[in-house]
Formats: structure tokens, C-alpha cells, sequence
């Protein structure tokens, strides 16, 4: 059975293709989940129509994502925490310590979205990066000082 996709199948194939499945995969898994259409001249229009209303979309986050990340390059935040006279952190500071601390400053950050190697174990200035999406990352200074 002929199946228009509309949207990104794993394996199978992207947005627009009209690929070739068994009938019991399509009637089963693409059709009820809206994953596919039949392959109608009416329904290659709106799914095309679609495609260029996701990618517009994506092209506008991006863009959003990318004017984020300006903001924060060059960001500098204070992190306060308990250490002893050598400098050494009783605990660590780690993604999500980082992510509230940029929340107070009014930036929206996802803890995933913190590209923190290792946990933060000592007093001092770090280079934190920032990763919004593919190919869209700042660098933000983090301040670790003694509480």
C-alpha cells in the first residue's frame, strides 16, 4: 500500500515521501496515529503546504534561539556555596544550580541545555556552555564564590 508520509518516520522516511508498506502497517500504525495519508493529489498539496508552515516555524525558533544565545554570550552570574579556607566546595555546583541561577536573571534555560562537563567542585570563574540547539551555542561565565 502506498502511503504519503506526514511526518518524520524513523527508518521510512521524511515529511512528503510516498513510500511503500504493508497494508497491515499502514491501516495499524501510520493512518491511526496520523503519521500518513493516501496519496491523493488534495492531500500532496496540504502536505506540502504543511512542510513549508514546519519549516518556517523552525526557521523563526532558530532565529529566536539565536538572538537568546547573543543575550547570553558574555553572561556573568554569581554562584554562591559553602567551601573550606583551600578553596574546595562542601558539595558541587552542577546544571541545575546554573540553570536557576540564569532563571533568576530572567533567561529560560532547560538544564539539558547546560553543557557542563563535570560537576563544579572549587572556588573560581568557569566558562559554562550553553547549548539552545544544534549549531545555536553561548558561553556564559559562572562565578563560584564563597557563601
Amino acid at each position: 500500500m502506498k502511503v504519503l508520509l506526514r511526518q518524520d518516520v524513523p527508518n521510512l522516511g521524511i515529511v512528503g515521501d510516498i513510500v511503500e508498506v504493508s497494508d497491515g502497517y499502514a491501516r495499524n500504525h501510520l493512518l491511526p496515529q496520523r503519521l500518513g495519508v493516501a496519496p491523493t493529489p488534495k492531500n500532496l498539496k496540504r502536505v506540502e503546504e504543511e512542510k513549508k508552515q514546519r519549516e518556517l516555524a523552525a526557521k523563526q525558533r532558530l532565529d529566536t534561539l539565536k538572538a537568546i544565545a547573543a543575550k547570553l554570550a558574555g553572561l556573568s552570574i554569581t554562584i554562591k556555596a559553602k567551601a573550606n579556607e583551600q578553596g574546595h566546595l562542601f558539595g558541587s555546583v552542577n546544571q541545575e544550580h546554573i540553570a536557576e541561577a540564569l532563571a533568576g536573571e530572567g533567561y529560560k534555560v532547560d538544564v539539558a541545555q547546560v553543557a557542563l562537563a563535570a560537576p563544579i567542585r572549587t572556588l573560581d570563574k568557569f566558562r559554562v556552555p550553553i547549548r539552545l540547539a544544534e549549531g545555536v551555542e553561548a558561553e556564559i561565565d559562572v562565578w563560584v564564590t564563597p557563601a
